[in-house]
């Protein structure tokens, strides 16, 4: 079994070509996501990435902020943050115990950003239309723990009621679908 700290790793390198590849005239896009344009989007990646950092050390978090840090060398930011994520989850007992504040096994926890770093990447890649091809080993540890999470993430609504997908829909399809994600979402037309 990868450790998170790899999964992370495998994740990050999918993810950071599709945030340096988003236009800055791309900022108001719709993403699949229907609460969040590309800019919002971003920022609640930036936002998530830091906390969950933090998580990894077993510190505190604040999920409310909501100041817009996709400013500056935001692309480059994105580099430096995702790779201090990485490196927070390989510290020595990042994915033992519970974490901080959300007082959830450590491992649950970190699964849980890398499906944010990973759905999130296909929601800008959609939103911006770029290529995404997730990390077919993140895809696979992914899908059963998503899947185990998704009653309680409705609770919480952070995953919306799961899409109906055709018995052919590959791994990763089925994991944005238990989402709420629809695997087959396109831009509006401009």
């Amino acid at each position: 079994m990868k450790t998170i700290s790899e999964l992370l790793e495998g994740a990050a390198a999918r993810a950071v070509p599709v945030v340096r590849g988003v236009e800055d005239d791309q900022l108001a896009l719709a993403t699949p996501c229907s609460e969040y344009d590309v800019r919002a989007l971003l920022n609640h990646l930036l936002l998530v990435i830091e906390n969950f950092r933090a998580l990894a050390a077993k510190g505190s978090t604040d999920f409310s902020r909501t100041e817009d840090v996709v400013t500056g060398d935001w692309r480059g930011r994105f580099d430096d943050e995702t790779a201090l994520l990485v490196k927070a989850w390989a510290a020595p007992g990042a994915e033992e115990g519970t974490t901080g504040g959300m007082q959830m096994p450590a491992r649950t926890v970190g699964l849980m950003v890398l499906g944010d770093l990973t759905v999130h990447a296909w929601d800008l890649a959609r939103a911006t239309g770029q290529d995404f091809v997730p990390d077919p080993v993140v895809v696979a540890e992914l899908e059963p723990g998503l899947a185990a999470m998704a009653p309680q993430a409705r609770e919480m609504k952070v995953f919306g009621e799961p899409f109906p997908v055709a018995p052919g829909a590959t791994a990763f399809e089925r994991v944005l679908a238990v989402t709420g994600r629809d695997p087959g979402w396109r831009p509006p037309r401009r």
